[in-house]
């Protein structure tokens, strides 16, 4: 369902969008409030819920919350430096994986990471349903994640996610977005064709 959103996220959309799209945004300022465990469940039964190829949800998910100490700083110290330090006070991180093997077949899955953005799609506008924040990083060193996090062969470490309620003594006004315009990114009928119709 299309819905008027704020005048101050509205000003900044082209078209109407859902709230929950026009809403998501990425900070880098998170209050130390931890999430609530039916929260994160929550999100991880949208992400489950997601469309996959054959229905393979090629995903899986490595999870630590602050008051897990060692896994959570496990997963911190793969991040790069200039992510580690603000994504230390995030409550919550989260590794995702990719399955590389598809399971009907025993041969590569060329769509797992396709599938596995639209988990994460769908996690990131629960989180933000649920007054959450949602900051995706590839800035990470995928094979120390490997090693420390125990990743078997046939599994892709793709992305580690900062989970968290906004830090409001950061401020909560969404900055500006910077995005290309539609018609860079949308063609008709063939590449680089001005949409027509629509």
């Amino acid at each position: 369902m299309l819905v008027p959103v704020e005048t101050e996220i509205t000003d900044r959309m082209s078209f109407p969008v859902h709230e929950l799209v026009a809403r998501r945004w990425s900070p880098k300022a998170f209050s130390a409030r931890p999430v609530e465990p039916e929260k994160l469940r929550s999100l991880f039964e949208a992400a489950r819920l997601a469309p996959s190829s054959y229905n393979e949800q090629p995903w899986r998910f490595i999870v630590a919350t602050q008051g897990q100490g060692a896994e959570f700083e496990r997963i911190l110290s793969t991040l790069m430096e200039g992510n580690r330090q603000w994504a230390q006070h995030a409550p919550v991180l989260i590794l995702s994986v990719a399955t590389l093997i598809g399971e009907r077949t025993g041969k590569p899955n060329r769509h797992a990471w396709h599938d596995l953005g639209q988990a994460i799609a769908y996690l990131t506008l629960q989180a933000t349903e649920l007054g959450l924040y949602v900051h995706q990083m590839g800035g990470f060193d995928v094979e120390l994640a490997r090693q420390r996090l125990q990743i078997p062969e046939g599994y892709e470490p793709v992305a580690v996610i900062a989970l968290g309620y906004l830090d409001e003594a950061q401020g909560t006004s969404m900055p500006p977005r910077n995005r290309k315009a539609v018609e860079d990114l949308v063609f008709s009928g063939r590449w680089g064709q001005a949409t027509e119709g629509f």
